[in-house]
C-alpha cells in the first residue's frame, strides 16, 4: 500500500527526531527475513531501547539530513533497516550482532556514530562498548582502587608485626 503525501512527511518527520537524538545508528539489510523473525527482531530491539524502522531509502535520506547519521545517506540503497540507539551508543550494534549470529540474511551494511560513518567489520567494535551500568561499574573500580591499595598497606604492617611475634611465642625463645 501506498503511503500519502501526509503519511511520508509524518515518518520522515519521526525518524528524523529519533535521528536527532540517537547515540548511534546501524543500517543492515533484512532481505530474506519472515514476518515472525521480523517481530523477534523488533521485540529484542525494543526492550533494549533501540528504534527500528523499515523507511524507503529517499525517505530515509531526508529523514537524516542535518543529523549526525547525514553520513548514512551515501550507503542508502536496497531493503535497509535502520536500527537508533536512543541512550545507549552499543545498544543497536548489540541487538542486531546477536540477531545476526542466528539469522544470516540479516546482514550489517554500515553503522554510525557521532557523525562518523564505519563499515560493517566495526559492528563488534561498537557493540563492545560498556552500558552505563558497566560503565559506572568500571568507574567505580578505578576509584576504589587506591583506597584499596592503601587499607591494605596501612593494615599490612600491624599484621606484619603480628606474625612475628606469634612465630617468636611458638618458638618458644624469650626476648
Amino acid at each position: 500500500m501506498a503511503l500519502r503525501l501526509e503519511d511520508k512527511q509524518k515518518l520522515v518527520a519521526e525518524v528524523s527526531e529519533v535521528a536527532a537524538n540517537a547515540e548511534s545508528a546501524v543500517a543492515a539489510e533484512y532481505r530474506g527475513l519472515s514476518v515472525a523473525q521480523m517481530t523477534e527482531f523488533r521485540s529484542k530491539a525494543r526492550d533494549e531501547g533501540v528504534y527500528v524502522k523499515v523507511i524507503k531509502n529517499t525517505l530515509a535520506r531526508r529523514a537524516v539530513q542535518g543529523t549526525d547519521f547525514e553520513c548514512l545517506s551515501e550507503v542508502l540503497r536496497g531493503p535497509l533497516m535502520l536500527a537508533f540507539s536512543r541512550e545507549d551508543p552499543g545498544a543497536a550494534a548489540r541487538v542486531v550482532k546477536a540477531f545476526a549470529k542466528e539469522n544470516e540474511q540479516l546482514v550489517t551494511r554500515a553503522v554510525a556514530i557521532s557523525g562518523e560513518l564505519y563499515g560493517a567489520e566495526d559492528l563488534g567494535r561498537l557493540a563492545s562498548l560498556p552500558n552505563l551500568d558497566q560503565a559506572r561499574a568500571m568507574l567505580l573500580g578505578v576509584l576504589q582502587a587506591p583506597a584499596s591499595d592503601l587499607v591494605r598497606t596501612l593494615a599490612e604492617a600491624p599484621a606484619m608485626l603480628a606474625r612475628v611475634l606469634g612465630a617468636r611465642g611458638e618458638s618458644g625463645a624469650d626476648a
